[in-house]
């Protein structure tokens, strides 16, 4: 489950932006996941519920948003949208297909709680 050192990478990210803001917890986090980008969501969820404790994190809430595949046919043009694997063309169907969005892992938003001085 590469889920798990996904995460770990994650965190690590995340508890240093909050110790330059001089947070002491992180509330919220939202990750946008792609179709592609080789990470299943709900394995990303467990993972991440696991990670948390005794960190920041151990109170924050998790959203996942599902990105699907964004392809530019090369052919006819036309812009296809897919939240499978099938890869081709809606328009001709043609797999000469170039790839927009969907394939990244992105850290979208992060909640700090921040303590008065």
């Amino acid at each position: 489950m590469h889920e798990l050192s996904l995460i770990a990478n994650l965190f690590e990210i995340m508890e240093q932006k909050a110790k330059e803001k001089n947070s002491k917890k992180i509330t919220y986090v939202k990750l946008q996941v792609g179709v592609l980008s080789g990470a299943v969501p709900e394995l990303l969820e467990t993972a991440f519920n696991i990670y948390k404790k005794e960190t920041l994190a151990s109170e924050a809430d998790l959203e996942i948003e599902k990105v699907p595949l964004k392809l530019k046919c090369k052919d006819c043009g036309a812009l296809t949208i897919k939240d499978d694997l099938v890869l081709n063309c809606s328009s001709c169907g043609s797999t000469n297909l170039e790839t927009l969005e969907g394939t990244d892992l992105y850290l979208e938003k992060m909640e700090l709680e921040i303590e008065d001085s």
